[in-house]
């Protein structure tokens, strides 16, 4: 409705999008308007058949930082986290598409989350059920019906204060709750009868000292911001500092995680409904008392950065801990040695395995890589990267601390011919596809876009169930500083899986990766490696060798034979397909990482391959194209640094 005098076409008397009862259609806004006072909110009906008002209302609650909660009556029973400048943070699957923009608007006029379609051919509505779920549905054409396309709440770790207070809820545990590091189950008995609603308290109550620091968890759903207050200018050193000046600050995290992350979040009193995610989670710094730290504490503590180590935004791991957890790095507790030096299993007081790659004396990767991978995999969360727990800087000391794998690394099983038995193709197509997740992540989803640089089957590390994590991050790159993303005169990788004009020219991006890719996947399905592979009827390397006989027709000779007939024989000629796509002698030729993803997930055509580069390390060594710089061979697989004159 609109007074036909009025000319200004965003100006109406009353709209129906001002009451979307229980349906939010595109365009819609969801919040309020805080000098009129109108609210915009979802309820539901009382029943499938009652458009009556129901129990439920899903709404934006502006206490402290504004955040969307799901109420049956008055009880809350579901909340969405904070706006972190990309997606709420209980919303881990919400990232760029092709289909939906998601936007959230915060003013002295105006809170509210609104979406709208980038394609107009979709229909689609956000829906509050009559039973409290928030569900998103879109229009089939050929059905002429509405089929579910996602919904707010996925599982139990969504249910309000599951854990209780201080508990943290990771749906792939059992049991789903526990204790926050330096917290105990309030109840005991009553936690042990999986009754987690009174949540953990302190081990040591916080006393306001000096010494107190935060602890920081990676990948979790920030708590309850009702009890929270935010600035969108400070940093967070800065917000780290405001906390540590207020005896009722509890914990703090950036209230924006675009660009490296901006402004500041600060939570008082407990901290209710946090839960854990393979992926996109946040950043959260939790403050404990200055006894707690001793075994793993932040880099910030007491008030005062420490310069020397303010960068490495992790935690930071007590020398004599890992010292007890690996019985004094003996011989038996190795696990193998790299570039960066020896790797050794530990066991932690607490009964966690972990994996710490100490760096060595004699390394010549050495300070800068080490830097380099805190940096780059610190800021990184995925199911298909290995975790990064910690550091430990001591003195000349210098370790990386990281989730166990009780698998080793994809070439301890592929190349070894009674091993190789272990993976059939299923499992392989299984690695093949989360390098490729990896990958794309890394590439295209992250905060910082990242190029590894030095992917191979070393670098490829298995878990409990053969599931694949890329990990030594060491040589990676983020794009941007003074370093473009196409140039460096400081080359480093592994022989066999680097790139041409990489090798040869120093030039990398995106599609150096997706070359190592390429030869890794040729890897997984002959358990050949290309460096070294040997045919006596020609010179060719395993790229060779595969474009030969993908030329006459001859791919299924290829298949490693351990693999016995557990292979889709259209799935496995499509991937050797993809994987001489990936190593295409020129950049541009070579599909991105998204563009694999999708290959590997559908069944259309692939696009036909051109000749590859059968690059042998001869053409490496002769191509060197920085006179008067060295060349680096370290590892079991030979590895390549050419280091710049000085």
């Amino acid at each position: 409705m609109k007074n036909g005098n009025d000319s200004d076409p965003e100006k109406f008397l009353w709209q129906s999008f001002d009451y979307p009862c229980d349906t939010a259609l595109p365009g819609m806004k969801f919040g309020r308007n805080t000098v009129t006072g109108l609210e915009w909110y979802l309820s539901s009906w009382k029943s499938t058949d009652d458009p009556s008002k129901g129990n439920f209302t899903y709404r934006l609650d502006p206490s402290g930082f504004p955040q969307l909660i799901l109420r049956s009556g008055s009880a809350v029973t579901f909340r969405s986290g904070p706006w972190n400048g990309l997606r709420f943070s209980g919303f881990p699957e919400i990232r760029s598409n092709p289909v939906y923009k998601y936007a959230f608007v915060l003013n002295e006029e105006e809170m509210y989350y609104t979406y709208e379609l980038l394609n107009s051919s979709v229909i689609t509505r956000l829906v509050l059920s009559p039973n409290g779920y928030v569900q998103r549905f879109t229009w089939i054409d050929r059905t002429r019906g509405w089929i579910l396309y996602s919904s707010a709440q996925k599982d139990d770790c969504d249910s309000y204060a599951l854990c209780g207070a201080y508990g943290s809820c990771n749906i792939n545990h059992s049991p789903k709750c526990t204790c926050m590091k330096g917290f105990v189950p309030k109840f005991p008995n009553e936690w042990s009868m999986v009754d987690w609603s009174n949540g953990c308290v302190r081990s040591t109550p916080l006393d306001c000292h000096k010494g107190e620091g935060f602890v920081k968890y990676s990948g979790v759903k920030l708590p309850d911001t009702r009890n929270s207050w935010f600035n969108e200018s400070m940093s967070l050193k800065e917000c780290a500092s405001m906390c540590l000046g207020n005896c009722s600050c509890t914990a703090y995290a950036n209230s924006d995680i675009r660009n490296g992350g901006s402004g500041c979040l600060l939570w008082f009193g407990d901290l209710i409904d946090i839960r854990e995610f393979a992926e996109n989670g946040q950043e959260l710094y939790v403050r404990m008392a200055a006894s707690e730290l001793g075994k793993v504490k932040h880099y910030l503590e007491g008030g005062e950065a420490n310069e020397r180590h303010e960068h490495l935004e992790l935690p930071l791991f007590d020398l004599a801990a890992l010292l007890s957890a690996t019985n004094n790095f003996s011989s038996d507790n190795k696990l193998g040695e790299g570039g960066f030096g020896p790797v050794y299993k530990g066991i932690l007081q607490e009964g966690q395995e972990i994996a710490i790659k100490r760096l060595s004396k004699n390394s010549r990767q050495g300070l800068n890589e080490f830097k380099n991978e805190v940096e780059s995999i610190a800021k990184l969360q995925h199911r298909n990267l290995v975790k990064l727990l910690g550091c430990c800087i001591h003195g000349n000391e210098r370790m990386l601390i990281y989730e166990f794998m009780p698998n080793k690394s994809l070439d301890f099983f592929i190349f070894d011919q009674m091993r190789s038995v272990v993976l059939d193709w299923p499992k392989r197509f299984v690695i093949i596809n989360g390098v490729a997740r990896g990958l794309l992540y890394l590439h295209q989803d992250s905060r910082l876009r990242v190029i590894h640089r030095d992917l191979k089957a070393e670098n490829v590390l298995l878990d409990s169930e053969m599931s694949p994590k890329i990990s030594d991050f060491g040589l990676a790159r983020s794009f941007g500083g003074n370093e473009t993303e196409a140039n460096t005169t400081r080359v480093a990788g592994t022989l066999g899986y680097m790139s041409p004009e990489y090798a040869t020219e120093g030039l990398y991006s995106t599609k150096s990766d997706v070359f190592s890719f390429g030869v890794l996947v040729l890897e997984i399905v002959t358990g050949k490696r290309n460096r070294g592979f040997f045919h006596p009827d020609h010179g060719y390397n395993l790229l060779g060798h595969a474009w030969t006989l993908y030329m006459e027709g001859r791919s299924l000779e290829l298949i490693d034979p351990s693999m016995g007939d557990t292979y889709n024989l259209s799935e496995v000629l499509r991937t050797i397909n993809m994987g001489l796509l990936c190593v295409q002698r020129f950049p541009s030729d070579r599909p991105s990482m998204h563009s694999v993803v999708l290959m590997l997930g559908s069944e259309g055509a692939v696009p036909q391959p051109k000749e590859p580069c059968f690059f042998t390390e001869r053409n490496v060594l002769e191509a060197n194209p920085f006179p008067g710089e060295h060349m680096l061979f370290s590892g079991n697989e030979t590895s390549i640094t050419l280091l710049e004159a000085r």
